[in-house]
């Protein structure tokens, strides 16, 4: 696995979607701003965790998948039920 590549992907997906910028959230009284909650992505020497998820060794097929996504500069596919609108 290339760290240095995937963490330069990482960097790019979050800048498509804004890192840090806050976000209008209409509220019953008006609105305000909030930022997004992060989706921390975490990696091991032997192994990654998403989120608050289980320890995913990179042997595992979802895993792989999940690394290739970032690799070819999209958000993971597994993401897509948790984030229907986006990430």
């Amino acid at each position: 696995i290339d760290f240095d590549l995937l963490l330069e992907n990482v960097k790019d997906l979050n800048s498509l979607v804004g890192e840090g910028v806050s976000q209008i959230e209409h509220t019953a009284r008006g609105a305000r701003l909030r930022r997004a909650e992060p989706l921390p992505l975490t990696l091991y020497q032997n192994g990654i965790v998403v989120g608050h998820g289980a320890f995913r060794p990179y042997q595992h097929p979802a895993t792989q998948q999940c690394l290739q996504d970032i690799m070819d500069g999209f958000w993971p596919s597994e993401l897509q039920p948790r984030f229907p609108d986006g990430v």
